[in-house]
């Protein structure tokens, strides 16, 4: 019998590829504490916290098999904590920017119903000259407008110089000025920023 809490990181990782679950439940065991007060010092509300912890360890779990750690099993867990509080933050920031929008157009007194409808008439109408952009340069451009990867970023990702990139989002943005026209255009850069 194996005693796993006596296993180095790195043989828990070997056993948990082979998707041990006894290796995972140990690896659980000896980060979910100290994870947990990283994630609470971030965060200032346990019940994220605790969210956040058991969000990365069902990830682990999940691609087991498939990860390839280059760093240490602790630097990895510690890493994936901080990307999902940041992607955590960001959620709650685009929430906040969307309920002071929110607030703003009901103190003004606009139709929200009328504005509704035309946004998502707008929206529509976007994403369908968007979706007939040719297929890697719709690509750039999502990766840029929606996803917001910087040229470098998105040259790294797609395997492309940044020159193309920069060329692909001008090419892009011309085909949609013409398409949707200069009102439309001006629209547009407001809707994706």
């Amino acid at each position: 019998m194996i005693a796993y809490n006596l296993l180095s990181d790195e043989e828990l990782m070997v056993l948990l590829k082979a998707r041990n679950h006894r290796a995972y439940e140990e690896i659980y065991k000896r980060y979910w504490g100290i994870l947990y007060r990283y994630s609470k010092k971030m965060l200032q509300n346990e019940e994220e916290s605790k969210d956040v912890i058991q969000d990365v360890f069902v990830m682990i779990w999940a691609k087991s098999s498939t990860i390839d750690l280059h760093t240490s099993l602790s630097a990895f867990l510690y890493a994936s904590v901080r990307n999902s509080i940041l992607r955590l933050f960001e959620k709650g920031k685009i929430k906040e920017r969307y309920m002071n929008s929110l607030e703003k157009f009901i103190d003004e007194g606009t139709d929200i119903t009328d504005h509704l409808i035309r946004n998502r008439e707008l929206s529509n109408r976007i994403e369908s000259e968007i979706s007939k952009l040719p297929p890697k340069m719709r690509e750039v451009f999502e990766l840029s407008r929606k996803v917001h990867l910087s040229q470098k970023e998105i040259a790294c990702k797609m395997e492309i110089s940044d020159k193309t990139v920069k060329k692909q989002m001008n090419n892009a943005i011309k085909i949609l000025k013409l398409k949707l026209g200069a009102a439309m255009a001006i629209l547009l850069f407001f809707h994706f920023f």
